[in-house]
């Protein structure tokens, strides 16, 4: 075994900083850490944290790695930040929030820029989500970005999601029909202090007692969290969101939903993969030929259909492969 798989798999923060940095670059000799690493993954409990921007995701994330390191769990938390427009880099909101945390071995959080990926989510937060479960988290955090209905890509990471909600911010509803209602497990009303929350606990009751999600044997809960500037009563709301988060835990093992999940994790991993290994390449020798700007500029100005251009790259790349 590589000693810095040895270091990683003993916790080691350096070692795992540096490979999930690689990861964000793309250096080459990444995948191959990560093909040796995977043995050790897959034990962790992973939750994904999604809503709109200033939803406060990063308060309450912060606040419920207090409360499971009540309970004496690991905790590795992946921050997923809108890119720098200057440096290409995660801006890091997130991981200055929860700097109170740095000090504990415990935790590990990571800022990952999202670097123009869709769905809320790094293309390498799958990786380094992986590089966590291999330095032995009991559980792992994985808070999106924030934008909207693309923000269902997390149910391809996450064994239990939370999707929070705040009031006031006027669409509410309209982003729980947009997608979010399909996959959150647990509904959280943040700074529910606010003017409109009942409103807001009302409209959803009524759209989950409409929804046919909760046939599965799971109706997603609504949990009210208050005043972050009171202390000992936002405590306790915290306590209850781990709490139910622990109960979807414990019914995904029972009810065998787990396995489900852990499957269309497993087929999402695959797709990602693939296209790591077929269409990153090809995008790249594209664009070093300056050929991908000529294909743009023809289907600009319609002398091809993108298809068309789709089907003749295809060909091509494959006809290459067979000639090896």
């Amino acid at each position: 075994m590589d000693s810095i798989i040895k270091k990683i798999c003993a916790g080691d923060v350096r070692s795992a900083s540096r490979l999930i940095r690689d990861i964000e670059d793309k250096i080459p000799e990444a995948r191959a850490k990560i093909k040796k690493l995977y043995a050790h993954t897959g034990k962790s409990f992973i939750i994904g944290i999604t809503g709109a921007p200033g939803a406060g995701k990063s308060t309450l994330t912060d606040a419920l790695i207090t409360e499971l390191r009540k309970q004496n769990k690991t905790i590795g938390v992946l921050a997923v930040d809108p890119t720098s427009p200057f440096t290409g880099g995660a801006i890091l909101g997130d991981r200055i929030r929860m700097q109170r945390h740095a000090e504990d071995t415990g935790v590990f959080v990571r800022s990952l820029a999202t670097r123009g990926a869709l769905g809320g989510l790094s293309h390498a937060a799958g990786n380094a989500i992986h590089v966590m479960e291999a330095m032995g988290k009991d559980i792992i955090i994985v808070e999106t970005v924030g934008i909207g209905q693309q923000e269902i890509d997390i149910i391809n990471h996450a064994h239990s999601v939370a999707v929070v909600l705040v009031p006031g911010m006027g669409d509410e509803i309209q982003t729980m029909k947009a997608g979010l209602m399909e996959i959150a497990d647990i509904f959280v009303i943040n700074k529910a202090n606010r003017a409109g929350a009942k409103q807001l606990q009302t409209e959803l009751t009524s759209m989950l007692n409409l929804s046919p999600k909760t046939a599965d044997g799971w109706k997603p809960p609504i949990v009210i969290i208050g005043d972050a500037f009171k202390p000992d009563s936002f405590a306790e709301d915290i306590a209850q969101l781990a709490q139910k988060i622990e109960e979807h835990h414990i019914y995904l093992q029972q009810s065998g939903k787990l396995t489900e999940r852990m499957h269309r994790k497993a087929m999402a991993e695959i797709k990602d993969a693939l296209a790591a290994c077929l269409l990153e390449p090809v995008l790249e020798s594209l664009t070093v030929s300056g050929e991908l700007e000529h294909f743009a500029e023809k289907i600009k100005s319609r002398k091809a259909d993108p298809y068309s251009v789709a089907e003749e790259i295809t060909q091509r790349f494959f006809k290459n492969q067979d000639k090896k």
